[in-house]
């Protein structure tokens, strides 16, 4: 036990499922999870969409609301969300001292400009002019800033008042390994005693889905769980609108302030095997080994995408530790890109904390699991590049 140990004492989630973590553990825990699923506005793509959301209960100001995108807006939500649940929100010396880790993607393009540079160009040659011609009469110079990843962590120091250091990452499910991670060293060092660390992904727009799609990644065809996709036609990925957010602290100032946690956050592994040289399951199974997993059996929130290649690696690794109870919460929420892996710790911190396992979410293929967790894996293996892992734990 160390002062600097890392606890986390505050959860934000926001998916197709719902909002809060009541909600989501309401619905993880049902007898028969059920995912909401949305096959008409995409077709041949399913989605998972976000649920009705009263944007002004995290986000006042409708000027604020207004200028964001519904990323900016999803993830600054999230991040109130878990603020308010850490009792640190209304706290304004708090939040000034606050280090921020954010992942995000770039922002939403401008689809009625796109539609009319594409007609225009069936009928002129000159497309460079053209493309000046547009930028300078069609764009909004603030949509340009709108574009920008780091917009999501200006607007939560914006809103929620969170003033200290701000670092953003982009790179899908990396991002958000690196985002925990880097949280989690930070307050290990000593450099941070508490920090705000998430990400957000919207995928109810056309551009999102293009970028899976341009590299065959997207699952056609009536929707199936993450593990049972190999050999359906498409890439495998379902993806899902939503957003996680931690706050992480020192278990010293956790403490000093008398707040609950509900876990410790142990080591947070990341790796970047090179796919097309290495064996991915060998990868994926040397980080296990270095995650130093308890003996016996063990709970394991996985961030599978449903993605053939990874999916099928991650489940071959994980199938070599037979104490394994494997979770694919991808198959209730979609693949959330950035989001991905801090929601896979939440999750994991949420198991620990209400002393309960969760039930599979495809018996055909997830065994059951019982007794209450002391700890818990949590993975996102990137479904195109990037790989981690993390071991959540019971407080001492």
């Amino acid at each position: 036990m160390s002062a600097h140990d890392v606890v986390i004492t505050g959860i934000g989630l926001v998916s197709s499922l719902g909002e809060g973590t009541d909600a989501h553990w309401q619905k993880l825990t049902a007898a028969n999870p059920a995912p909401v699923v949305d096959t008409e506005r995409y077709p041949p793509y399913a989605i998972h969409p976000l649920p009705e959301i009263d944007w002004s209960l995290q986000i006042a100001k409708r000027g604020d609301q207004r200028q964001m995108e519904t990323w900016q807006r999803l993830g600054t939500y999230a991040a109130g969300l878990a603020l308010d649940d850490a009792g640190i929100k209304a706290d304004e010396a708090l939040c000034a001292t606050m280090d921020m880790v954010v992942a995000a993607g770039g922002g939403e393009r401008d689809e009625a400009v796109d539609s009319d540079i594409l007609a225009a160009s069936e009928n002129r040659n000159d497309h460079d002019v053209l493309l000046n011609e547009k930028l300078t009469t069609e764009l909004r110079p603030t949509l340009f800033l709108a574009q920008l990843s780091n917009l999501l962590a200006g607007n939560i120091s914006i809103v929620h008042k969170v003033t200290g250091s701000s670092r953003t990452f982009m790179g899908e499910e990396g991002a958000g390994v690196s985002a925990v991670e880097t949280a989690a060293a930070r307050i290990r060092s000593g450099q941070s005693s508490h920090m705000l660390v998430g990400g957000a992904f919207q995928t109810e727009h056309p551009d999102m889905l293009l970028g899976y799609e341009l590299g065959g990644y997207l699952h056609r065809g009536p929707w199936k769980p993450v593990w049972q996709r190999d050999g359906a036609d498409g890439g495998g990925v379902v993806s899902g609108s939503g957003a996680a957010f931690l706050v992480l602290e020192s278990r010293e100032h956790a403490q000093k302030r008398g707040h609950h946690a509900y876990a410790q956050l142990g080591p947070v592994i990341s790796g970047r095997a090179r796919r097309s040289r290495e064996n991915l399951a060998d990868a994926i199974s040397s980080l296990l080994d270095r995650t130093a997993l308890p003996d016996g059996p063990l709970l394991a929130i996985s961030g599978a995408s449903g993605a053939h290649a990874a999916t099928a690696a991650e489940k071959s690794a994980l199938r070599r530790h037979e104490g394994l109870a494997v979770r694919g919460f991808g198959t209730l929420t979609g693949h959330l890109k950035e989001a991905q892996f801090p929601f896979a710790v939440a999750l994991a911190a949420l198991a620990i904390d209400r002393k309960a396992g969760l039930p599979p979410f495809d018996a055909m293929a997830e065994k059951p699991f019982a007794g209450a967790p002391r700890s818990v894996l949590a993975t996102a293996i990137g479904y195109h590049y990037f790989e981690g892992m993390a071991l959540i734990g019971a407080l001492d």
